[in-house]
């Protein structure tokens, strides 16, 4: 299994103090932070754009993990790139040229995620998977924080596991939904290795414990 890394959400954040916030989930053990952005469209949110990517930018050091939750993704991606994202999702539903899409990720220099809604089959990576570096798996339908994780995912992670271990390929799968220091373990344990968490870390008094708490329950499947 690749390494396990937190991904804070910062929908959960207090924008009027995000810098700050963010400082204190970097100081937390955060491995990256994780940046919803929504258009209103694709989801029935509205939430930043690239402006936003660039002052978190200068507020940490750790991959900003930006997840485009838009329609049309191909007209903003050099946007994002250029604004300091480290990992560029798109959605599989809003591209119906998905390869060419992935492609332009990576003539940008970053990483490259496909993020597939709780509905959507795996076989939509059958031509892609091979030119990604994670594949995002949403638990919770998309467009609002605070969601109750979807049971039902876990076996398309199992899945999703099986389908990269059989084509020896190094591809990270990430969650995101619902995802809490109490369930935290059963994902690694399906195979998930980067968990995004909102809610879940901020609404905890204590966010290093919290994110230390994932990382112990994680650790715990290891051995």
């Amino acid at each position: 299994m690749p390494p396990l890394r937190i991904a804070p959400s910062i929908l959960s954040a207090d924008f009027g103090r995000l810098a700050d916030e963010v400082a204190r989930l970097t100081a937390a053990g955060a491995d990256y932070i994780h940046v919803d952005v929504m258009d209103g469209h694709f989801v029935p949110n509205l939430t930043i754009g690239p402006p936003v990517v660039r002052a978190l930018r200068r507020a940490t050091h750790l991959p900003l993990d930006v997840h485009l939750m838009i329609e049309r993704p191909e007209m903003w991606i050099e946007r994002y790139a250029e604004a300091g994202a480290d990992l560029i999702h798109v959605h599989a539903e809003a591209c119906p040229h998905l390869h060419r899409v992935v492609q332009q990720i990576r003539s940008c220099g970053r990483r490259a995620v496909v993020a597939l809604n709780p509905h959507t089959p795996l076989s939509v990576l059958d031509y892609v998977l091979e030119d990604l570096s994670m594949v995002l798996l949403m638990t919770v339908n998309p467009g609002f924080g605070g969601q109750s994780f979807i049971p039902q995912m876990l076996p398309k992670v199992r899945a999703l596991r099986h389908l990269i271990a059989s084509r020896g390929l190094q591809v990270d799968i990430e969650v995101d939904g619902g995802i809490k220091a109490d369930n935290a373990a059963e994902l690694v344990a399906a195979g998930a290795n980067v968990l995004v968490a909102g809610s879940g870390i901020f609404d905890t008094p204590d966010w290093a414990a919290t994110i230390a708490a994932m990382r112990k329950g994680a650790q715990a499947l290891a051995r």
